[in-house]
C-alpha cells in the first residue's frame, strides 16, 4: 500500500510515520509533501507506477487547504481514499460530505489510524491488513464510560451499555437498553475514543458493532430508497449512508454467528 502523507508541519508527519511503523501486519511505502501543491505533484507523477492508496490529509495548510484538494480527488476516477488528519474536530461533517473515509484528530492514536486505514482499504476494494495482537489497555484516561450530566446529576455511562449514538441538532443523544442521555460531547471525539467499539454508519450515527443485528431495505418520500442498519435491544433502526454502507456489510459478515 503506498500513502502519501499531506501535512505543512514537520512534526505532524514525522508523527504519522512512526505510527505506521509501529503496523508490523502493514506493508506500506510512505511519502510525504509538505503542501497540497506539492501532493498534487505527487499524485500527477505516480499515478502510472505506484499509484497512492491512501492520502493522510491534513485540512488547515497555507495555500490551497485539504478540503480543496479532497474535493478536487473526489471528481477523479479511482483516486486514493482521503484520511483527514487535523486538531480541528469542527471540521467533521464537511470531511463526511467529502466522502472521507475517516477522520482523525491530532493527536492521533495507534489504533484509531489502524482503524482508519482498514476502512479506507475496504472501501477501496482492498484487503485490510490482519488484526494487530491483542494489547492491554492503554491507561484510565481510556476508560470504558462516559460522563452526562442531566439537571443537577453528573453520571457515568458504560460504553458496553450503548447501542447507539446519534447527532441531533447541538446535542448527541446516547441510547442504551435502559434509556436514553443527552451527551455534550461529539460523535467525533466517541469515535476517537472508542472506535473500536463503534462503527460510524452515517455522518450523524455510530452504531455499536457489539449490537449490529442486520440490515433492511427501506423506502420514503423524503430519502428514496435506503438501507436501515437494526441493532440488538431497540425498536430503533438507523439509516446507513451510501458510502457507509460497504463498511456496515463487511461488519456484519465478519461476524461469527
Amino acid at each position: 500500500m503506498n500513502i502519501l502523507i499531506v501535512d505543512d508541519e514537520a512534526l505532524a508527519r514525522q508523527r504519522l510515520r512512526v505510527l505506521l511503523a509501529d503496523m508490523p501486519e502493514l506493508s506500506c511505502q510512505v511519502i510525504e509533501a509538505a503542501a497540497v501543491s506539492q501532493a498534487l505533484d505527487i499524485l500527477q507523477r505516480t499515478r502510472d507506477k505506484q499509484a497512492i492508496d491512501v492520502l493522510l490529509l491534513d485540512i488547515q495548510m497555507p495555500g490551497m487547504d485539504g478540503v480543496a484538494l479532497a474535493r478536487q480527488l473526489r471528481q477523479q476516477a479511482c483516486a486514493p481514499a482521503v484520511i483527514f488528519v487535523t486538531a480541528h474536530a469542527e471540521h467533521a461533517s464537511q470531511a463526511f460530505d467529502l466522502d472521507a473515509a475517516d477522520y482523525l484528530t491530532k493527536p492521533v492514536r495507534l489504533e484509531r489510524l489502524r482503524q482508519a486505514l482498514r476502512r479506507a482499504l475496504l472501501l477501496q476494494g482492498a484487503a485490510p491488513p490482519a488484526p494487530a495482537p491483542a494489547t492491554a489497555p492503554q491507561s484510565a484516561a481510556d476508560a470504558d464510560f462516559i460522563i452526562v450530566n442531566e439537571r443537577h446529576r453528573t453520571e457515568r455511562v458504560p460504553v458496553s451499555h450503548i447501542l447507539f449514538c446519534r447527532a441531533e441538532q447541538k446535542y448527541v443523544t446516547v441510547q442504551t437498553l435502559e434509556r436514553q442521555y443527552l451527551y455534550d460531547g461529539s460523535l467525533n471525539e466517541l469515535e476517537t475514543r472508542f472506535g473500536m467499539r463503534f462503527l460510524r454508519v452515517h455522518r450523524n450515527a455510530l452504531a455499536a458493532r457489539q449490537a449490529m443485528r442486520g440490515l433492511v431495505k427501506a423506502c420514503s418520500e423524503q430519502d428514496g430508497e435506503h438501507w436501515l442498519l437494526e441493532l440488538h435491544g431497540t425498536q430503533e433502526a438507523l439509516q446507513v449512508s451510501r458510502r457507509q454502507l460497504p463498511l456496515v456489510r463487511a461488519e456484519l459478515l465478519g461476524r461469527a454467528p
